[in-house]
């Protein structure tokens, strides 16, 4: 039975619409009570609880991320349940119950991964140590930044604060700062010596704009930006109400389209993982639509990424955001290349795309498109949306990234409210968590609709939010560590204060600083959560294992072949 459990209102200490643990559980008890919650609200998850019950966390009790929201907890929780699904998966395949059916899971481990992408070593040597002696860029032949982050365009990324100086903005560059940034009247092309130069300068204009006018000039150019609410003020606005009509991990059977057959599980040869010989193309960019694709092919899915080197992305995320893919470069402008990749969906199980919500439609690449294409070849297709504000509602296909979903949701103002910043200032949670928590969602929707999909047929539509998931964690039955807590957990790893004006990647060296001193080990190569590959396209790569761990240890995630560049294959790839 789960621990029992309080909360208490916020209002006072962390905002409105915000809640507090009365008596804060250790971290693996908290997860296990966060997953059997989550469970119930779960379309589709086992409701049978002896399932839940094979379930184990384990870890240090105390919390290991600067603030108050419970991000590993809510993580630990939705690896858990990834585990159970797999388990079902094994059973179905094998046609016959496991012998050892136990999911563990150390939520330390799921603390780490919410800073996976920084959390992996070439030939000896870190992120942050690559990052601050200047050789990361080093490691990348091809660059796909394009200049992104440099000068002025690594500070349009950043909260600011408007003529209403208890509002603050969430202002984003996307992935052309210029066009942000010239559409507000600001000079784009100016030269200062230092960071903080470039974000005083924006904020000298951001002043001269109230929350609203920012907003509604954002939506008028189809720009990325948001208003950093309350949590309270998130869930009466319009957008936050019909988001928060759907439950976070949201999947539906499409049962209006033509009827198709279960499709039984691939039989296991030599790869014991669950989703072995599953087929799974993915359209991302960035983090959260490449992690749906890492976690599956972590439990054996044969994931083919497709990119467009004419799009940009950052270099760094090849590092761990493509181990156990392989990636080729298609330009869907291009008739060869649409022709191309529309025969690699021709067999594909799960296609994840990353795109805003709708855009691949106008490309025949939208749900409707992939249902007819199921229909035709008489087999089911899982089709994953991973986008900001959710399958429906006025923001629907809405641009938006992790920074989005932080400032709407309400965690961007409740992290400043704990670290005691006056004017209701707010900052970035200290980790991508919504990247990572939405990656992790869309990856157990899939994994769900493969069982459902083998059991009944059909075909599967999952649509995973940033903002959704960053909401989870915000809800009273998650709740938020006290003050006290806070305090403790800043002290133990030297954790030093978030700033509006810091980009995502400065904030996770700093938490990253901070774990290499509050948990001596974890990160190191000989690390028992690490794995090592020994020869990559950069190296000899040690990166931070997967999170589940099965009964069945042939079974348990792992990725037997390393990450790869951006658009590394021939394009005549096929199916393995």
């Amino acid at each position: 039975m789960a621990p029992s459990y309080e909360t208490i209102s916020g209002t006072d200490i962390y905002g409105p619409g915000t809640f507090i643990d009365k008596n804060p559980l250790p971290v693996p008890e908290d997860a296990s009570r966060v997953f059997e919650y989550l469970a119930t609200q779960t379309p589709f998850f086992n409701q049978n609880k002896s399932a839940w019950d094979t379930v184990r966390f384990e870890g240090q009790p105390d919390p290991m991320i600067p603030g108050p929201i419970k991000a590993p907890v809510v993580a630990a929780a939705l690896h858990a349940m990834c585990g159970v699904v797999a388990n079902e998966l094994l059973e179905l395949r094998d046609g016959k119950p496991l012998n050892d059916s136990r999911v563990t899971v150390n939520t330390d481990h799921a603390g780490l991964w919410l800073g996976s992408t920084f959390t992996t070593s070439i030939d000896g040597s870190d992120i942050s140590t690559l990052a601050r002696s200047g050789k990361l860029s080093s490691l990348f032949d091809r660059d796909f930044e394009q200049g992104f982050g440099q000068g002025i365009a690594g500070r349009t990324t950043a909260i600011y604060q408007t003529k209403d100086l208890r509002v603050w903005y969430q202002l984003h560059g996307s992935l052309d700062a210029k066009k942000t940034l010239e559409s507000m009247g600001i000079d784009s092309s100016v030269t200062f010596k230092t960071p903080s130069e470039y974000y005083d300068y924006i904020q000298k204009h951001v002043h001269e704009w109230s929350a609203d006018e920012l907003e509604m000039h954002n939506v008028r150019h189809g720009l990325c930006g948001s208003i950093c609410y309350t949590p309270d003020a998130w869930r009466k606005t319009e957008f936050g109400k019909q988001l928060g009509k759907h439950p976070l991990v949201n999947l539906t059977h499409e049962s209006y389209a033509c009827p198709t057959p279960p499709v039984a599980l691939p039989k296991a040869v030599t790869d014991r993982r669950p989703l072995a010989g599953i087929k799974v193309l993915e359209m991302v960019r960035i983090i959260a639509g490449p992690t749906i694709g890492t976690i599956l092919a972590s439990f054996g899915a044969d994931v083919i990424r497709v990119n467009c080197s004419r799009l940009a992305d950052l270099n760094v995320l090849q590092l761990v955001l493509n181990a156990g893919k392989r990636t080729v470069d298609l330009d869907i402008r291009k008739p060869d290349d649409m022709g191309r990749l529309h025969e690699l969906l021709a067999d594909v199980d799960i296609f994840v795309q990353g795109f805003r919500y709708g855009s691949l439609e106008r490309k025949g690449l939208g749900l409707l498109s992939m249902l007819k294409l199921a229909a035709k070849r008489n087999k089911g297709i899982i089709y994953v949306d991973e986008n900001a504000y959710g399958p429906d509602g006025p923001f629907a296909e809405r641009p938006g990234w992790q920074q989005i979903g932080d400032a709407a949701s309400g965690s961007s103002y409740i992290l400043g409210r704990a670290q005691g910043f006056p004017d209701e200032k707010c900052v970035l949670p200290p980790l991508p968590i919504s990247d990572m928590t939405t990656g992790l969602v869309g990856a157990l929707a899939a994994m769900l609709a493969v069982r459902e999909r083998a059991v009944n047929g059909g075909s599967y539509h999952a649509t995973s939010s940033l903002v959704a998931a960053d909401t989870i964690a915000l809800e009273e039955e998650v709740g938020l560590y006290p003050p006290e807590v806070v305090h403790r957990t800043n002290e133990k790893f030297g954790f030093v204060p978030i700033m509006p004006d810091q980009f995502v990647s400065e904030i996770m060296i700093q938490v990253i600083d901070g774990w290499k001193k509050g948990l001596p080990g974890y990160l190191e190569d000989n690390s028992p959560l690490m794995m090592t590959f020994e020869e990559t396209v950069w190296g000899r790569q040690t990166l931070l294992k997967p999170v589940v761990k099965l009964g069945d240890a042939e079974a348990t995630p792992t990725w037997t072949t390393p990450a790869v560049p951006n658009c590394y294959h021939d394009r005549d790839i096929l199916w393995l």
